[in-house]
Parts: C-alpha cells; structure tokens; sequence
C-alpha cells in the first residue's frame, strides 16, 4: 500500500474521481499544507490558514503505480492554472502533489518535467511533502456519493 496527496480544487471531485478508480483503496477529503492546526471549512474558505483542500490517497501499487496516478490527475485538472480550478476561486483551491514518501518527490518532478512541452503555460503544481492533513468535516466525506446532483468541476467519465 503506498499514499499520496493530491490537491486539485474542490475536493468533492478529485475525492470521488478517484474513488471509482481500480487500485485505489481510500480517498479521504481534508486540508493540507496550511499553518492553523484542525481548521474548519469555514476558516479555509477564508485563504488564511494557508491550507488546500486535499485528497489523501491509498493505492495498491501492484495494481495503480504513481505515474498513473499522476496522469489521470491531469486529465481532471488545470495544471497551469494558479488558484483556480473550474469556479472555484482561492489559495485553498491551489493545484498540488503533496509526497508522504521522500522518493515519490523525484518521480513526481519527472512527471511535470515530461508533461511541461504539453502545455503553452508554465505548470504550477505545487510538489511538497505533505506537511500536515487534518480529515475535513464529515459532510464533506464522499460528497458526491451523498450529493449526487452536488456541484463538480470536472468531468466524473475521465478514465
């Protein structure tokens, strides 16, 4: 089992994106990389505790590996977008891959490094470790499984 952290706009989608996809074991919604410990929806939405809305990723890599991960996350994403992913508007909504082991930060730099010529604008993704997740709100757990007509920025048919 390996993780990974990735923040992609609103976490509703990216949450259950990857949710349907073969390999991943749990995604869980929360607030990373930010500076106020245990924050509320409420308080992120502001864009002063420093934190993005974040999905935290477990995965078999027997049967998903990181790249793969990766580029199914940029075919959901603006990686050249800063702040902003589909309406959504902010730092909190900032685009990310946040490594929990240290040599998944190389693989995921080779991955932009690769994917750069696709693009026009330079890609923004931030590649950090991940500082800190706090689990957001139960509510926002499996949103679109609760909420199936909720809002989403992007497309749920993606393979």
């Amino acid at each position: 089992m390996r993780e990974i952290a990735l923040a992609g706009g609103c976490f509703w989608g990216v949450d259950e994106f990857f949710s349907r996809k073969e390999g991943i074991l749990t995604t869980k919604s929360g607030y990373s990389n930010g500076h106020k410990l245990n924050p509320t929806y409420e308080e992120v939405c502001t864009g002063t505790t420093g934190h993005a809305e974040t999905v935290y990723i477990t995965y078999d890599e027997n049967v998903i590996n990181l790249e793969t991960i990766l580029l199914k996350f940029f075919k959901v994403i603006d990686p050249t977008s800063m702040n902003r992913q589909g309406n959504d508007l902010g730092t909190q909504y900032r685009t990310g891959i946040y490594f929990i082991h240290p040599e998944d930060e190389t693989k995921a730099l080779e991955f932009i490094a690769k994917m750069q010529p696709k693009y026009t604008k330079p890609i923004v993704v931030e590649v950090e470790a991940l500082s800190n997740f706090f689990d957001a709100e139960e509510y926002h757990q499996d949103y679109l499984k609760k909420n199936p007509r909720g809002y989403c920025h992007i497309d749920l048919s993606i393979e």
